[in-house]
């Protein structure tokens, strides 16, 4: 009956996870693919870290407000992919590699998707901050939060009672012996 219980927190962590992740998602889209009225756009930036060295010449308050809203952007991603996914016992670098590989892509579509709105520019950079800030999510949380569920959950195995034959025993039955197997019957010619 315990071990049912802790499949369906699995369950109930993941269903959480989903939906949070979805929301995250639906919020990202509509902040990032709604036409803007704008009275001018500025070019595509698709040259790597220039529009973040135009963002550190305004100076240091507009910099650090303008690069903030891209990495914070996604970042929550980098805890909902694992919380939907919903695994425990997994390698931090494999989990690390496969939940900024997800945000990237997840990034890659938003860019993508606003070549064709309406006053939204395409920014290689802000595909390289989102993906970072994916990434540093995931390394401050998930793995601190992972080590927390597994010690709880060997917490509960531990409290267990043991089912053994020293369990059967006290109960006042006897052990019943070994599994009958049976002989190979061969094939009719």
């Amino acid at each position: 009956m315990r071990q049912g219980s802790g499949g369906q927190a699995v369950i109930r962590f993941r269903a959480v996870g989903v939906s949070l992740l979805l929301a995250h998602l639906l919020l990202v889209g509509w902040l990032t693919l709604r036409p803007l009225d704008v009275p001018w756009m500025t070019a595509a930036n698709l040259h790597p870290f220039a529009g973040i060295k135009a963002d550190l010449s305004l100076g240091p308050a507009a910099a650090a407000r303008r690069i903030g809203k891209e990495l914070l952007l996604l970042a929550p991603l980098g805890v909902l992919l694992p919380l939907a996914g919903g695994r425990l016992f997994v390698s931090p670098w494999f989990s690390l590699a496969r939940t900024v590989a997800a945000g990237s892509l997840i990034s890659l579509a938003i860019e993508l998707g606003q070549t064709g709105v309406p006053g939204q520019v395409v920014d290689v950079d802000s595909l390289i901050l989102n993906t970072i800030g994916v990434g540093l999510a995931h390394v401050l949380i998930v793995p601190a939060w992972r080590a927390r569920l597994r010690r709880r959950k060997q917490q509960r195995v531990r409290a267990l009672p043991r089912v053994g034959h020293e369990a059967r025993a006290s109960a006042g039955s006897a052990p019943q012996g070994s599994t009958p197997t049976i002989s190979r019957v061969g094939i009719a010619p």
